[in-house]
């Protein structure tokens, strides 16, 4: 009887195991790198004489950050996120995004965000700072900081690539790219980027760069599968 009992207990386990692998999906992801070909407006270095507190900070003059270039014609600072075929996400996540004013520059110059996320602004300087991002189908709002006072929060309830500005120091520049899910990445210096844990599925991928706009490609996942996508943008000498 306990031969039995053993062999239907371990059929059961074995059905048990068996349900639970044919309902697990294998996620797959998308990996790339954004370049552009051309020549690439050349960057200024900014005049940060009337504010010798944030000057001291930077052992080199501070370049305009309008189009950031790498290594091998990499493109930095590109939004790469899935447009179309994940849904939006229900709830923002616990986590603030963070933007810190440091050395009269906001850091980092993309900020990605989720819809309804706090975004969480920082003063490092000792001088005052204002940010006034320049929403069009969110609210726009303007507000100051001046030194040592803490951090406050914001809101933005719709997906939107915001400029943001700086009034008392106009070469003071940022983006909010507030979108609908967590599937993106921002390319950083050697311009690569991945999209992780996606469920088998077809999706449009779109890279958003502030000077030369945006490009989307098609890409069907399957299971276990790495796709890779590459973005090339033309540049512009002006």
């Amino acid at each position: 009887m306990r031969t039995k009992a053993s062999s239907a207990a371990a059929v059961a386990i074995l059905a048990a195991s068996t349900v639970t692998s044919l309902g697990k999906t294998s996620s797959g992801s998308i990996n790339g790198r954004v370049t552009y070909e051309g020549t690439p407006a050349k960057q200024m270095p900014i005049d940060m004489s009337k504010e010798p507190s944030c000057a001291k900070q930077h052992s080199a003059p501070l370049m305009t950050e309008t189009v950031v270039a790498g290594p091998e014609n990499a493109l930095v600072n590109v939004v790469v996120f899935i447009s179309a075929g994940a849904p939006d996400e229900s709830s923002a996540p616990a986590q603030a995004a963070v933007i810190t004013q440091r050395g009269c520059q906001y850091l980092p110059h993309v900020v990605p965000m989720l819809v309804n996320q706090e975004l969480q602004v920082v003063n490092d300087d000792q001088t005052s700072h204002n940010i006034h991002p320049l929403a069009k189908v969110n609210r726009e709002w303007n507000k100051s900081q001046p030194p040592g006072t803490p951090p406050f929060s914001e809101k933005f309830d719709k997906a939107e690539f915001i400029p943001v500005k700086c009034n008392i120091h106009p070469w003071m520049h940022s983006t909010f790219a507030v979108l609908k899910n967590s599937h993106y990445s921002v390319s950083g210096e050697e311009g690569h980027f991945t999209l992780p844990n996606l469920p088998p599925g077809k999706y449009t991928v779109t890279a958003w760069h502030e000077s030369y706009g945006a490009q989307t490609f098609e890409v069907t996942i399957v299971e276990n599968e790495a796709q890779t996508v590459n973005f090339v943008f033309k540049a512009k000498p002006y």
